[in-house]
């Protein structure tokens, strides 16, 4: 029969085609994602391919386009806040470019780990690669087949390969110069976890700021991500007098410290001003209101989709390819000058 899908194996583009009523042509065309189809077309197209579990062949089509239309995506770990709104980014923006995306998460980049991650990622047929977060992890933990196109964040890698990243050093002098300009006379500083080059950045952009003000530069408390962090941070910090001010790696880790001063009977800003970094929606309603940074991670997600897409067209770019994100300072109620 001429409308009758075939009895033996999957069904084929010629099947869809006589169920839609349309040409091969269109089919493939519908599959591929191109544009020149009316949407009408499009929708009886699909709807052909829903009833008879038609699945386009991948591999035919990267034979014949040359990409298989699909992003390799590395990261440390999703869980924490900035990886998952950065990887937001990432699939919003490639599913506006009719990409798929295959992710892995390496725990510990600067191990054989990443690459294994890395050829596990090639090995699904991939047109580029976006690395999220990979810690410390250098050049040399990677290895990628010849011409693949890579896009990074705050990482290791900036400057090796094409990046987008938030203004880090920008968003610490920010902070801390606004709560040198309150009238303190140095800020503390809780870091984020020693194998993120992120916290790196900021602890050495703190240092420099109040080196470069003639402040003193106290002993940095070591920290993570997490509030829990931030609460064990402040436990330390809020048996302290002389701490009126303290700059925070991130959000999370400022409004564990805020909790722990209340605990102390440090007022927060009365006797301790606190600034986080990251602009968190959650800082808003924490009590007080706190006083970050705010960047935008979901560009950075769509910007390094970007910056792989340029390169699946034009060719293979290195690491001076760079996109600084701007961050900035959101003033709420958790800092204020110090008291008398």
């Amino acid at each position: 029969m001429a409308g009758a899908r075939r009895s033996r194996g999957a069904p084929s583009v010629d099947d869809v085609a006589r169920l839609a009523g349309v040409s091969a042509q269109t089919v493939s065309r519908v599959s591929s994602g191109a544009p020149n189809v009316r949407p009408a077309t499009r929708e009886k197209v699909l709807r052909a391919m829903r009833q008879l579990g038609y699945a386009p062949n991948r591999a035919a089509q990267a034979l014949r386009s040359g990409s298989f239309k699909a992003i390799g995506v590395l990261t440390q770990q999703i869980l924490r806040t900035g990886e998952a709104q950065t990887t937001d980014g990432v699939l919003q923006a490639a599913w506006e470019a009719g990409y798929t995306v295959s992710m892995v998460q390496v725990e510990h980049p600067q191990s054989q780990d990443m690459g294994a991650a890395v050829h596990r990622l090639a090995a699904q047929a991939v047109d580029g690669l976006v690395v999220v977060q990979a810690g410390k992890a250098g050049p040399e933990h990677l290895v990628f087949p010849a011409g693949m196109p890579v896009a990074v964040s705050d990482s290791a890698l900036v400057g090796y390969y094409p990046s987008a990243s938030a203004d880090q050093v920008g968003g610490v002098r920010a902070a801390v110069g606004h709560l040198l300009g309150l009238g303190h006379r140095t800020v503390y500083h809780v870091t984020g976890p020693a194998d993120s080059q992120s916290a790196l950045i900021r602890s050495g952009a703190w240092a420099a700021c109040l080196q470069e003000a003639g402040r003193e530069v106290p002993p940095a408390v070591p920290g993570d991500w997490n509030a829990a962090a931030g609460y064990a941070a402040g436990q330390t910090l809020a048996e302290n007098s002389e701490v009126t001010a303290v700059f925070c790696a991130n959000d999370e880790v400022a409004i564990g410290l805020i909790r722990a001063m209340h605990e102390h009977g440090r007022r927060v800003p009365d006797d301790v001003s606190v600034v986080g970094f990251d602009g968190l929606a959650l800082a808003e309603y924490s009590f007080p209101p706190l006083t970050t940074v705010r960047q935008d991670f979901r560009r950075a997600g769509i910007e390094m989709v970007n910056l792989v897409l340029e390169q699946v067209a034009s060719g293979v770019q290195d690491g001076t390819r760079r996109i600084i994100i701007p961050t900035e300072l959101v003033v709420r109620g958790s800092t204020a000058p110090p008291s008398r």
